[in-house]
Parts: structure tokens; C-alpha cells; sequence
């Protein structure tokens, strides 16, 4: 069974179609790339997945179950997390803080025992704590736990962002222009980094990126999008040299 099912969705804002009858499908293990020029719809479709917009027309599948109707809380636990283009931490708060917070959905007691800090409240507060440590560890960011989230370097407040997805226990991560403001060297270590935590954390994960040397090096298989319209499905190296793709990139190519 596919893990993820987006079925002919469509999205209009209005008289504008941002998508238009897209079929995806996500296999569990996959690493999909979905690109196309700006403004060709991408994130509308992870709105659409993540419940931010209901599609207009069509139903997106979470191993089989519609995911129709449900706030974007509730599709984080049925076991989806995303990261966003423009990064969205809680810069006020600790590094730390940042994990534990998307932990809490399983924390493990209730309002009764954290007005009166009970010892189930100790334990699952600990617990919490050594799992975000184990994720900053991962993520490399240890040393800055204790630090605003709000003052580390940009490509820190990356990986953390992507730490907080995965505090969530996801089976299905998303991944917005992730690359989005890093330097070449930054690139490369994000590469690594995302291939190792599919590896790691067996996830499916679909990802929104314009590096093309990230995504020729990372996808198994790539969706592009135009004008809200999927125009070809295939691997890095068929896509590389499709007709109507190179036409979305690059105009009208002559002919002699």
C-alpha cells in the first residue's frame, strides 16, 4: 500500500488555480523530489497534504485513510511533519525547548499532574528531555541546547527546524526548499544530512528544493510541477532531459 495518496487534488484561491488535478503517489522509503519554476504550486500541494488548505476538488491518502477534514495538529500525529520555506522557530525559546515542544503531543500525563508536578510528571518530562538531547546530538547541535533558537547561524536554525519535524515521530517527512540561503559547503553537508536521517529514522520523505545539484544527487525520482500541473514524473536523469521540462526551465527551445 502506497503510504501517501494525493487523488486528483486540485486548489483554487478564488477564480486562480494554484493546482490542477494532481496525482501523486509516495511510496513507503521513498526520497521524491517535486520541483518546477516559482509559482508552479509546490507548497500549495504540501498545504493541501498537511491540512493548512483542503483541496478544492480531490483527497489526499495517508496509508489509505483520508486525511479530509483534519486540522494540521491532527495530521502531525497521524504521522506527517513538514519543515516550512521561511523558517518558523519559537526564536524566544531554548534550542532545547524547540524539540521538547513537539514532543508534548505524547508526553505521557495529564493537567493534574503538571499543576502539581507528580512523579509521572518528573519521568515523562525526563524522558522528553533525553529524547530531544538524543536529537540534538544527531542534528549536531548539542553544544547549542541551552542557546536561543533565535541566535544560532542560519544553517543551525535549519537543522533544527528539521529536528523539531522529526521530534514528531513522522513517517512522512516534507521538506520546503531546505537549501533555501545556504553556501555550497552548507549544501553538501545537508545532503548527508538528509540522506543519513532517511537511513536512520526510515522515513518517506517528499522535498520542494531549486538547488538541482541537490536534488539530481538526492531524489530517487522527481515530480515536476507547472502552472499547478504535473508535466513529468521519472528519475533524475530522465527528467534531466525531457522536452517539456526544459521548456518550463528554460522557454521555448528553437529548433533549427
Amino acid at each position: 500500500m502506497p503510504l501517501l495518496e494525493c487523488r486528483n487534488v486540485s486548489r483554487y484561491f478564488g477564480g486562480l488555480r494554484a493546482v490542477g488535478g494532481l496525482s501523486l503517489t509516495l511510496e513507503p522509503g521513498e526520497l521524491v523530489g517535486l520541483i518546477g519554476p516559482n509559482g508552479a504550486g509546490k507548497t500549495t500541494v504540501f498545504n493541501m497534504i498537511t491540512g493548512i488548505f483542503p483541496p478544492t476538488e480531490g483527497e489526499v491518502l495517508l496509508e489509505g485513510r483520508s486525511l479530509a477534514g483534519l486540522a494540521p495538529y491532527r495530521v502531525t500525529q497521524s504521522g506527517i511533519a513538514r519543515t516550512f520555506q521561511n523558517i518558523r522557530l519559537y526564536k524566544e525559546m531554548s534550542v532545547l525547548d524547540n524539540v521538547r515542544t513537539a514532543m508534548h503531543a505524547d508526553r505521557g500525563y495529564g493537567l493534574f499532574d503538571a499543576l502539581l508536578r507528580t512523579r509521572r510528571f518528573g519521568a515523562a518530562e525526563r524522558r522528553l528531555t533525553e529524547q530531544a538531547d538524543a536529537l540534538l546530538e544527531r542534528m549536531k547541535l548539542s553544544a547549542r541546547r541551552d542557546e536561543m533558537a533565535g541566535s544560532l547561524p542560519y544553517g543551525e536554525q535549519r537543522r533544527l527546524e528539521i529536528a523539531r519535524a522529526l521530534a514528531t515521530a513522522p513517517k512522512l517527512l516534507l521538506l520546503d526548499e531546505p537549501a533555501a540561503g545556504m553556501n555550497p559547503s552548507e549544501v553538501g553537508d545537508l545532503l548527508e544530512l538528509v540522506r543519513g536521517i532517511q537511513r536512520d529514522f526510515g522515513l518517506t520523505i517528499l522535498l520542494i528544493e531549486h538547488q538541482m545539484s541537490l536534488v539530481m544527487n538526492l531524489c530517487q525520482r522527481l515530480v515536476v510541477l507547472d502552472f499547478g500541473e504535473a508535466i513529468a514524473q521519472g528519475t533524475p536523469a530522465e527528467i534531466q532531459s525531457n522536452a517539456r521540462v526544459l521548456e518550463a526551465y528554460l522557454g521555448k527551445v528553437a529548433t533549427a
